[in-house]
């Protein structure tokens, strides 16, 4: 894997959305997310970041990517790997492991 840096970044709302009710909110994905990398992958390798879009951003990349959450109605919370995004709405822990998988982030022995 080398130097390459890994960060999931989850943007989301304490306010749960309304197309998402009844689903865990924004903050438990993000927890829930880290608990389940952290045990599949070895520690330090992947970095984590919790985007609440109802705050002010100071990264162009998040005032640009929250705009686009309330300009095109996204389903949050929505999990990028690096810069690809693997999960909007309830996302799926498969789709967050295949994206680690492709950059070789090391497994747990």
């Amino acid at each position: 894997m080398g130097d390459k840096k890994v960060v999931i970044t989850v943007y989301g709302a304490e306010q749960i959305c309304a197309s998402c009710v009844g689903a865990p909110g924004s903050k438990d994905t993000y927890e829930w997310i880290q608990a389940a990398v952290g045990r599949k992958y070895i520690d330090g390798v992947v970095n984590y970041n919790y985007i609440d879009i109802d705050q002010p951003q100071t990264d162009e990349k998040h005032i640009a990517f929250v705009e686009r959450i309330v300009d095109e109605d996204l389903f949050h919370p929505i999990v990028f790997v690096n810069d690809n995004m693997v999960g909007e709405g309830i996302p799926r822990l498969k789709s967050i492991y295949q994206a680690l998988d492709k950059l070789d982030v090391p497994l747990q022995s």
